[in-house]
């Protein structure tokens, strides 16, 4: 039986997409295999990887809606806070903060202070007592990881207010709850907490400019490119690529959130959340060699992609 040649320009066409449908899904599986293998290699710990391409839409998940303490990660939906804030008129980008070292638990409102042997930002100590503009505390947060420069821009925002701009952004399941080394609120279970899905659901958003204004998504982008801390996820990549991210640290927990940008090609968004993994270098090269099987799927590079 011969078909008319529309009709067999349109089998011909269904065939094509299945055809192609189906080897882009056996490449994602392939890519699951390898990272579950390399997970799996790592006896004891608990990995959460949500990996999604920003142009052709590509997700790949494994445990991503697991919950993990968040880690100076929860920084990410605080710096969206304050330049939403900016732009409701709530807060000037440079207003002067007069920097303290005091802050109140969540428990029972009793005074706290952060510590600089516990601080990645021992610096910014020198300046208490000083007034400080509101941008640079937002950028010392990010790209020092500053505990002292985060609790004082939530004290600006509010923690309940980043927590429901994070919400509205579709990160559903992530908790700001409070500021950094708030021991009570600690010792009771209250801690902040998130997804692999959830930060990567606000990374999009500042990439996708839906966080807040276009110019002030660029200006958060910027921020992420210059984090300081590139043992993780940008270990993993060739040398010179461009990845706007945030890490995370505590004791056995160590995270990294990123939005990587392999030359001309689109973006993707790479979050890898591990706990349970006490040597701290052991984690590291877990998260790069993720970000490595990773790269390497998105762009064909096997074996180019590491530093």
């Amino acid at each position: 039986m011969r078909f008319p040649s529309h009709l067999t320009r349109v089998f011909g066409a269904t065939l094509l997409v299945s055809a192609i449908t189906n080897t882009l899904s056996a490449q994602v599986d392939s890519l699951r295999s390898r990272l579950t293998q390399r997970i799996a290699a790592t006896p004891g710990s608990v990995v959460g990887v949500y990996y999604k391409s920003l142009s052709s839409g590509e997700v790949l998940t494994i445990d991503s809606d697991s919950s993990f303490h968040a880690a100076s990660t929860m920084k990410v939906p605080v710096m969206i806070e304050f330049f939403r804030q900016v732009e409701r008129g709530g807060l000037s980008a440079d207003q002067p903060v007069l920097l303290v070292n005091q802050f109140s638990s969540i428990v029972d409102a009793s005074p706290f202070s952060v510590a600089p042997i516990d601080d990645s930002d021992s610096t910014m100590y020198l300046r208490v007592g000083e007034r400080v503009s509101a941008r640079e505390l937002v950028e010392r947060m990010i790209v020092r990881s500053s505990n002292l420069a985060t609790n004082a821009v939530i004290a600006l925002v509010g923690a309940a207010h980043a927590d429901s701009t994070a919400h509205a952004l579709g990160a559903r399941n992530i908790r700001v709850l409070r500021g950094v080394e708030d021991g009570k609120a600690f010792q009771q279970g209250l801690n902040n907490t998130t997804t692999a899905r959830d930060l990567g659901a606000l990374l999009e958003a500042i990439e996708k400019h839906t966080a807040a204004s276009a110019r002030n998504c660029d200006t958060m982008l910027a921020i992420l490119s210059r984090q300081e801390f590139n043992d993780e996820i940008p270990a993993g990549l060739p040398p010179g690529t461009r990845v706007a991210h945030k890490t995370g640290s505590i004791t056995a927990v160590l995270h990294d959130a990123a939005l990587v940008y392999p030359p001309g090609r689109g973006p993707y968004v790479l979050v890898v959340l591990t706990r349970n993994i006490p040597d701290e270098r052991v984690a590291r090269a877990l998260i790069a060699d993720v970000s490595r099987l990773v790269y390497e799927h998105v762009t064909g590079a096997t074996g180019q992609a590491s530093r």
